[in-house]
């Protein structure tokens, strides 16, 4: 993860300018599921090196730093492992970036509020991924934690899903109008399509397959208040306007079994772990709110 933030960083630009024509499938790669993105230790030792591989307006490439790039670029996890081509290509993108950069700075874009922040943030997204990183390399979920998470996951679906239609208008008043269309025999999806602003109009309205559970209320509480067939007689209101809730079919849920899962549930139960790290880190800082 910090790999392949620090990969996007510095090096996006030149990708992006600097693909060649005719490229092997590990060139053209930003090695999402190589050994150097998933290595628990994500600095390679080689980054110690600050020997220069280019010199760029008196600013210097370090052999460490171009190492690093050079084995994601060409997806691999050792130096030994780049061909020639892969490496002379790694060293053009990354002159092309520095000469960029620099630009950019002589512009004095670092100094945008705009772009000072949005580095600012990268910065901290790259050291927050580091210390997840770190600390959840020797924490593995066990079976037993999976599973655990497999049954509370299962407990949070809903029973039972269902297919739905809607009709989104601005004013409470003009879904009251339609509703009075309706109950004089109008047709939903020809309403729909006419009156909706939502993107479903063009589908006379079907918003597909919904468990209730996971909508924001009163919508799912509409749905869930209609029998099959059924449509809400008092418009629903919500922060995106008010709604003519239609309810076509009802059906239960058939849960993913615990191995179709089981990637995910991985991911999970590391995400509540390190969330838990982190709360108490938070607990214990000097917070001093200003806002």
């Amino acid at each position: 993860m910090i790999y392949l933030r620090v990969f996007v960083l510095c090096t996006l630009a030149a990708l992006t300018a600097c693909q060649p024509k005719t490229a092997t499938p590990a060139a053209t790669s930003s090695a999402p599921n190589s050994s150097a993105a998933t290595s628990p230790n994500a600095t390679p030792a080689a980054a110690a090196d600050t020997s220069a591989v280019a010199i760029v307006n008196g600013t210097p490439i370090e052999r460490g730093f171009y190492d690093f790039y050079a084995k994601g670029f060409a997806g691999k996890s050792s130096m030994s492992e780049v061909t020639p081509e892969q490496r002379q290509q790694a060293l053009d993108n990354l002159i092309h970036a520095q000469v960029v950069a620099q630009e950019a700075r002589k512009e004095g874009i670092d100094k945008d509020p705009a772009t000072a922040s949005v580095l600012r943030l990268e910065e901290l997204k790259v050291l927050q991924d580091a210390l997840s990183e770190k600390y959840l390399q020797d924490k593995k979920p066990t079976e037993q934690e999976m599973r655990a998470e497999y049954e509370t996951q299962v407990g949070l679906l809903g029973k039972q899903e269902y297919h739905v239609h809607q009709i989104q208008v601005a004013t409470e008043a003009f879904a009251r109008k339609l509703i009075g269309e309706l109950e004089k025999g109008a047709n939903f999806e020809d309403l729909a399509k006419r009156e909706s602003m939502d993107p479903s109009k063009t589908t006379g309205g079907d918003i597909g397959w919904l468990t209730p559970d996971h909508i924001k209320k009163p919508f799912g509480d509409a749905v869930l208040s209609l029998k099959k067939g059924e449509y809400t007689h008092k418009p629903v209101q919500t922060e995106f306007g008010w709604h003519i809730v239609r309810v076509d079919d009802i059906r239960d849920v058939t849960p993913p079994t615990y191995d179709q899962v089981r990637q995910r549930l991985e991911q999970v139960v590391q995400a509540k772990k390190f969330k838990a790290y982190t709360d108490g880190l938070i607990k214990n800082a000097q917070i001093e709110k200003k806002t």
